[in-house]
């Protein structure tokens, strides 16, 4: 016999009327107590609103869009289908609290309690508009129980101390949040700032060097040989890791910032346990459990690896080994035509050693547009020993004198004997590496987490940012969606909706591009027209005697409004930006080409791209174009 309940809003603080922004039960689930039904936001939090008791849902009676405040009705229950031993007790009822809790408490009601708990949650004090702001008002906080099996609570756990990570830790922590940080390594700061980004451009910028001391021979200043000493050079860049590692632990500390060194693994939705058999701290364990309300996925991505090559073999590298320069190899096969790829030949090649590159795809850097690739791939055929395209590497075996290669395809030899290889086919996500799954994180088959404009997963009181969540596995995008999630856990309403992700090469020369690319346009059918400046046609270009960079741009048709841009040559890498502002802002050609550039900079080849597209370019001579004004 069936035995209908209509479950309300019940008290949810100090709001009157919040949005129902997700349900999360259908017509026929079964629910159990406390599970949560729905999630409504006010402009100060979300929540999630937890079933009163047990039973089957009959009818719901709102759906996502909808206003609703205390007493709203939400859905229909049959209690009647949840077994007697198991319904819930009314309030009034002795052992109606938890079993964990104090027996000789007044006992309340799940939808009550999980409200009261959430009002403990500490005020957040949102710094930037001097507004007190609740850090948590949804029942998605850690339990009693989960709090007493643990050793430390945070309002928040990060995991994962790179650039997304700490960035969400210092944002959550500037708005009043007890954050804990996690990180795997003995340093802040991920890959990006200890093993990848960081280590890479203080590199890339030593061979740089050595390569215009021997382009500047043109100019009838000739130098010797460079004499490299490869233990100082090592420690060059160790020190700048270490002043930007140095700095975070400094940031963190002032915003007093836990951290935690080893590796998290999701015990529950709220609980996690952290790692770390080299501690010999009685403070902190080897195994550390830490209950918390929310927490930031921020583990970052790993390099791919090729089955059946010899991985116990060290003269077999990835980036992360490239970067320890153990030595400058007579000659190194790089796997990989893309950008870290690239990069790591780069700087391999300007310190000597003869680099051969092999690439699957029928050319460099796929992904890009092939008329910003062609200046790069020109320049590194005359730097590098060989690029071979439409490539693969087949097979690989250790001998004394080195790593004998087979490969197929393309113009590459059937075989070749290298000193070293660097594999760099790409990096694979790391989201099935925490056990998220015991937490209800939803990971696909690839290690990827969904999110939405939130940053939110399928877990509400769980978010991820950075490579975790999808391409393009960028710091920069990392840190922007960080403080996306940082804010929303903290009860703000943000969104990330950037436009655009530029990306760079930081290659000799730099390639850098944004928003729409020329192939995506057309395989889109996108309506674009493009016009482009050569840099030979650049005073500052040529100064530094380098001619074969160039400018270009799309952009609409009809409305004339930026579409995309990219350019290729020496640090184009700092002239994107200005693109992406332009885009971020809808500005047209007429906008960059009427605003005023410093002269002579290569920040001015955007200007004259769009003087191009305008038709009203003097710096060089494009007859089929009409001057417009």
């Amino acid at each position: 016999m069936s035995e209908l309940e209509t479950v309300k809003i019940p008290d949810i603080g100090d709001v009157d009327d919040v949005e129902v922004i997700e349900v999360l039960v259908a017509v026929g689930d079964t629910v159990r107590l406390e599970d949560s039904l729905v999630t409504v936001e006010s402009d100060k939090a979300s929540m999630e609103i937890p079933s009163p008791a047990e039973g089957t849902v009959t009818s719901l009676l709102v759906k996502t869009g909808d206003r609703v405040s205390e007493g709203s009705d939400i859905l229909v229950l049959d209690v009647a289908a949840a077994s007697p031993a198991d319904t819930a007790r009314s309030p009034t009822e002795p052992g109606a609290a938890d079993a964990h809790d104090n027996p000789d408490a007044e006992p309340a009601s799940p939808a009550k309690q999980a409200v009261t708990d959430a009002r403990d949650s500490a005020g957040a004090v949102d710094r930037q508009h001097g507004s007190a702001t609740r850090a948590s008002a949804d029942n998605a906080v850690a339990s009693q129980q989960d709090r007493e099996s643990a050793d430390e609570h945070h309002d928040l756990v990060v995991l994962g101390a790179g650039p997304g990570g700490y960035t969400a830790a210092f944002r959550a922590a500037d708005l009043g949040l007890k954050v804990l940080l996690i990180e795997r390594y003995a340093q802040l700061g991920g890959v990006c700032l200890n093993v990848g980004c960081i280590p890479s451009k203080a590199l890339l910028h030593t061979a740089a060097i050595i390569q215009e001391t021997r382009d500047m021979a043109a100019h009838g200043v000739s130098f010797g040989d460079p004499q490299i000493d490869i233990d100082k050079l090592r420690s060059f860049k160790e020190g700048v890791i270490g002043r930007l590692t140095g700095g975070l632990a400094g940031l963190a500390k002032q915003r007093k910032v836990s951290v935690a060194h080893g590796y998290a693994r999701f015990q529950g939705s709220h609980r996690i346990a952290i790692d770390n058999p080299d501690s010999d701290d009685q403070e902190h364990p080897p195994t550390r459990l830490v209950s918390f309300d929310k927490a930031i996925i921020a583990t970052g991505s790993s390099s791919i690896r090729i089955p059946g090559f010899p991985y116990e073999d060290q003269r077999l590298m990835d980036s992360t080994g490239a970067l320890e320069l153990g030595d400058i190899p007579d000659r190194l096969l790089v796997i990989g035509g893309g950008i870290i790829g690239l990069e790591m030949g780069c700087v391999y090649a300007g310190l000597g050693a003869r680099v051969t590159v092999v690439e699957l795809s029928e050319g460099l850097m796929p992904g890009c547009d092939r008329d910003l690739v062609r200046p790069l791939e020109k320049r590194l055929r005359s730097s590098f020993e060989n690029i071979f395209t439409a490539s693969k590497v087949t097979g690989m075996d250790s001998h004394e004198a080195g790593l004998q290669v087979s490969f197929e395809g393309g113009k590459a030899p059937a075989n070749d004997t290298f000193d070293r290889v660097l594999l760099a086919v790409g990096r694979k996500p790391n989201g099935d590496a925490i056990d998220a799954d015991k937490a209800g994180v939803d990971v696909d088959e690839r290690g990827f987490i969904t999110v939405d404009s939130q940053q939110r997963t399928n877990i509400g009181h769980i978010y991820a940012i950075g490579d975790v969540v999808g391409q393009p596995m960028l710091a920069h995008k990392a840190t922007h969606e960080a403080k996306v999630a940082a804010e929303n856990a903290a009860g703000h309403k943000r969104y990330f909706d950037a436009k655009t992700i530029p990306s760079v090469a930081y290659t000799d020369p730099e390639v850098a591009w944004m928003g729409l690319t020329e192939t995506a346009a057309r395989e889109q059918g996108v309506s674009f027209e493009k016009a482009a400046f050569p840099w030979a046609a650049s005073g500052r270009s040529l100064s530094m005697g380098r001619s074969e960079g160039v400018t270009r741009i799309l952009f609409d048709p009809e409305s004339k409004r930026l579409l995309g841009a990219g350019m290729v040559g020496p640090n184009a890498g700092e002239l994107i930006a200005e693109a992406v502002l332009a885009l971020e802002m809808g500005a047209d050609i007429e906008d960059i080409a009427l605003t005023v550039h410093p002269h002579p900079t290569l920040s001015e080849t955007l200007n004259f791209a769009a003087e191009v597209a305008e038709g009203t370019v003097t710096d060089i001579y494009i007859p089929e174009r009409k001057a417009r004004r």
